[in-house]
């Protein structure tokens, strides 16, 4: 089972793009859960989101405490909540930032982790015309967990945006696939 949590803030997509990967994972005919997590809290606050992915049935209905990956929509988290308690060691840090790799390793260390950085922001300013970018990080979600096929994000995609915004978020998605930065 693949456990991951995300990282946002209120009206960044987390919770959106959780669902998108779990729609996806299921049409593809695996197991997935899609959760959010958050109160009362209002539009900018931090929130988390939860997927699990399996190819068995999943029993389990709790919050995620030991991630496989962590995915980090808003680059300032860091700075004000640890993106990185509970990862499992050596798992994945995907971190939507204008900063290098190096940067962010000099930054944060995350010296337990696997880290994937991408420039999400620019990728959906240009491809999509908003600076939202929850379905371009899940494009960098599918390149680090593997074994998501495009054509059942894409479906999911479409079925929540509709043609004209699905189009432009799944170029988003593809060349953030494309151009993340992985490293071991």
């Amino acid at each position: 089972m693949i456990e991951i949590r995300w990282h946002g803030r209120g009206g960044q997509g987390a919770v959106t793009a959780a669902e998108l990967l779990a729609h996806a994972s299921i049409n593809q005919g695996k197991y997935a859960q899609a959760a959010p997590s958050f109160g009362p809290e209002r539009r900018g606050a931090p929130v988390q989101a939860f997927n699990r992915i399996d190819d068995k049935p999943i029993q389990i209905r709790s919050e995620i405490y030991n991630p496989d990956i962590v995915i980090v929509i808003d680059p300032g988290l860091p700075r004000v909540i640890d993106v990185s308690s509970g990862l499992k060691n050596k798992g994945w840090i995907i971190i939507n930032t204008k900063k290098t790799y190096q940067e962010i390793k000099d930054e944060f260390g995350f010296d337990n982790a696997k880290l994937a950085v991408i420039d999400a922001k620019k990728i959906a300013l240009e491809l999509i015309g908003l600076p939202i970018v929850n379905t371009t990080m899940l494009g960098s979600a599918i390149k680090v967990i593997g074994g998501v096929e495009f054509e059942y994000l894409e479906e999911a995609i479409y079925n929540r945006f509709g043609n004209k915004a699905g189009a432009a978020n799944i170029k988003a998605l593809r060349k953030a696939f494309e151009d993340i930065i992985i490293r071991e």
